[in-house]
């Protein structure tokens, strides 16, 4: 019988998400891809070091160890490596893996090529990477899918046991109907919309098939790990309420829910100690990242013309 991911919570990763490849990359943009593979293969044996989305990926593996159903071979996490590296240098990124304890089995090496038509054969929960346009690709094909931020600051280690995430609302859990009412007409004219839309839930956006699939993760139960999630969102009270109703209506929850109104998102998020943030704001993102890993969705009217 043939594998399969089916039912799993499957994460597709960049090597330059998953590991620290600026220097090499570096090379890369001065010289040419031959100059990065020589230096790849020179350090093959030289493990990179952890990237931003590291720690995301280290702890969603260790449900596959703490999970009820792992002693049967049956794990409910895969990691995917989905990168543009060449074959040679995909030698290095899998030994990296190795060398961390990741259990990470699969991977495309795609030579500069976009790699992100790989996503829909493996049934991907989320792509993470550092190619905007293969993040535009990606979302664009129904993907759940973020721009990582590799000078990000990284993820706290004070949760070992918890893999926190964090998400914006509006044309990242949401569709981005409300965020145009506020575009068009105005702060004033958004509230009163969402007031008079309070109990019709909003359309989906692109993350909330990830938000459905973290949850079902936590339902398989396991007392070793947990996922903890936060709404993070520049609403404010009444916009609130269809937010919170819009979840309800779902049938899925968040652990915490901060509307605040505009103000700077990055110190509250310091607080919350997140491995990941999503937003669909390039300036919530750059703020975002000196104090925890952020990633850019680049979706709705925000990014229309970016």
């Amino acid at each position: 019988m043939s594998a399969s991911l089916d039912g799993k919570l499957v994460v597709a990763i960049s090597s330059r998400a998953l590991f620290d490849f600026e220097e090499e990359n570096l090379v890369f943009e001065q010289s040419d891809d031959r100059a990065y593979r020589a230096l790849q293969l020179q350090r093959l044996d030289i493990p990179a070091k952890p990237g931003v989305a590291f720690s995301l990926v280290q702890k969603l593996l260790a449900f596959n160890h703490a999970a009820p159903s792992a002693g049967d071979g049956s794990q409910p996490v895969e990691v995917v490596i989905l990168s543009r590296n060449d074959p040679v240098s995909g030698m290095r990124v899998f030994r990296s893996a190795q060398h961390y304890g990741l259990s990470i089995e699969r991977g495309s090496f795609t030579r500069g090529q976009s790699p992100w038509r790989y996503l829909k054969p493996l049934h991907a929960n989320l792509f993470l990477s550092a190619h905007l346009s293969d993040v535009r690709a990606a979302l664009a094909a129904g993907v759940p899918a973020a721009q990582v931020y590799p000078q990000s600051i990284h993820a706290s280690d004070t949760h070992p046991a918890e893999v926190r995430i964090a998400f914006d609302g509006d044309a990242v859990l949401f569709s981005d109907e409300a965020e145009r009412v506020y575009q068009a007409q105005g702060l004033q004219a958004f509230q009163q919309h969402e007031v008079d839309h309070a109990t019709l839930p909003l359309p989906d956006g692109p993350f909330k098939p990830l938000l459905a699939a973290l949850q079902r993760l936590q339902a398989a139960g396991t007392p070793a790990m947990r996922i903890r999630t936060a709404l993070v969102t520049a609403r404010s009270a009444p916009a609130h309420e269809r937010a919170i109703r819009t979840l309800m209506n779902w049938r899925v929850e968040v652990d915490e829910a901060m509307f605040l109104g505009g103000l700077d998102k990055g110190e509250f998020l310091r607080e919350f100690e997140p491995d990941f943030f999503f937003d669909d704001q390039t300036g919530h993102i750059q703020s975002a990242a000196r104090h925890v890993p952020s990633g850019h969705v680049a979706s709705g009217i925000r990014n229309a013309d970016s």
